[in-house]
């Protein structure tokens, strides 16, 4: 009996997962005409087209809908049975990939010590971070990212999570602004001046302006940046506050040439969490990955550990 080429069942979990024969290349390194022709032998071994055009997109049949999950369950099983079953790991010797998904933010802050820190334990290991437009568990199901690293958000239930350290939100300013000199910064004065929001969405309200609501006042937003680094950027050469999580200042090289100053109200801790796919749960290497994430990150941020 003919047997089925099983390497077409890896291309197929991809082209799936990417309803697009173009970025299913890329994802397997391939050029789009040797994905198009798998993407033909598919078509041939099911019987059906998979993938259909939809205007400029293509879409999924209804069978191709149906077998997406299936798919991808046959290919986690395919890797884990080729792995090694031994339950020990020589981490000093080992040899892996891990793509962690995170934002700007953390990278800044703690991906140097981490990519060191591997180093040292792990030469042979390769963190690869890649960037986090938004909050979704689709990464962490598709299996194209082994670690989620950030505040909770529209997970499934069956992922997990671990706390890695809880954060708070700090004032930031050059070190000539006329706050970088008061030994206290009050509601009034915080809110008397400009601030720079940083918000991926655009969005005018943070966390600080329900605190500046119940003692009746409110700031005045000159500028909305995409994310942290670019709120200190922008306030390092104005006179705009910048609102951002204290660890984000853990070993920035602009520290020096900014005034930092607790919020004069109170806003919601940050619970920053390490989240993963069940699948990965008793896999050696996947355990050393959020042992040592666990320990680097707890090292660094020991005062908000708590």
């Amino acid at each position: 009996m003919d047997e089925p080429d099983l390497n077409l069942l890896f291309a197929l979990n991809v082209l799936l997962a990417e309803a697009s024969v173009a970025a299913a290349a890329r994802r397997l390194g391939l050029s789009a005409s040797a994905m198009s022709r798998t993407l033909s032998r598919l078509r041939d071994t099911t019987g059906d087209p998979l993938l259909v055009r939809a205007g400029r997109n293509m879409v999924l049949t209804p069978y191709g809908q149906a077998i997406r999950e299936r798919t991808q369950n046959a290919v986690f099983a395919a890797r884990a049975v080729l792995r090694p079953a031994s339950s020990t790991l020589d981490i000093a010797n080992h040899e892996q990939m891990f793509t962690i998904r995170a934002n700007d933010g953390f990278v800044e802050a703690l991906g140097p010590v981490l990519v060191a820190e591997a180093a040292k334990a792990a030469p042979g290991v390769l963190l690869r971070f890649a960037s986090k437009p938004e909050k979704t568990d689709k990464p962490l199901r598709e299996g194209r990212v082994d670690l989620e690293i950030g505040v909770p958000g529209e997970m499934g239930p069956e992922i997990r999570l671990q706390l890695l350290f809880r954060d708070r939100f700090v004032g930031v300013v050059n070190h000539g602004h006329p706050l970088a000199a008061m030994a206290q910064v009050t509601a009034e004065h915080y809110a008397a001046w400009g601030h720079v929001v940083a918000s991926r969405r655009g969005l005018l309200a943070g966390p600080v302006d329900e605190g500046l609501a119940e003692a009746g006042l409110s700031r005045k937003v000159a500028a909305i940046v995409p994310g942290f680094p670019a709120a200190l950027a922008v306030a390092r050469n104005t006179d705009l506050i910048a609102l951002v999580p204290a660890s984000f200042l853990i070993n920035h090289p602009a520290r020096e040439t900014l005034s930092v100053f607790e919020l004069p109200v109170k806003t919601a801790a940050i619970s920053i969490s390490q989240m993963w796919h069940p699948r990965s749960e008793v896999d050696p290497a996947h355990r050393w990955l959020r042992q040592f994430m666990l320990r680097v990150c707890r090292a660094q941020v020991p005062q908000w550990d708590k």
